[in-house]
């Protein structure tokens, strides 16, 4: 994956979450991978991430539209609105942001910001 742009590498992460694809998604990561969900949990390494890719609250794979992205140096915004299946409250919407950092060509922490929407 080393010929891949950053643009390329965040691709390939979502496309990973829109078919719950774990290795896809992993082989995206520096093996200390930082996920920070604001508000919910922090994991710290590709296992811990590995056992937040399919949350047990939730059903399924997510439907995630990316409306826009933006790329600086090291790091790449993605904003978006996505689909999934809670296993208590059934099928919702939400906006997200995630603010990929790289570092040596893999994404080193993922910041991910989600906003419940009506």
């Amino acid at each position: 994956m080393n010929d891949m742009t950053q643009r390329d590498l965040v691709a390939e992460y979502l496309e990973g979450f829109r078919t719950s694809d774990h290795p896809r998604i992993l082989a995206t990561l520096t093996d200390d991978v930082e996920w920070v969900i604001h508000g919910h949990r922090t994991t710290h390494g590709k296992a811990e991430f590995d056992t937040e890719i399919e949350n047990p609250g939730f059903t399924g794979s997510p439907t995630l539209d990316v409306q826009r992205i933006h790329e600086d140096g090291q790091v790449v915004v993605t904003t978006g609105e996505g689909r999934g299946v809670s296993v208590s409250d059934g099928p919702f919407r939400f906006a997200f942001n995630d603010l990929f950092t790289f570092r040596d060509g893999l994404i080193a922490r993922v910041d991910s910001y989600i906003v419940p929407l009506r």
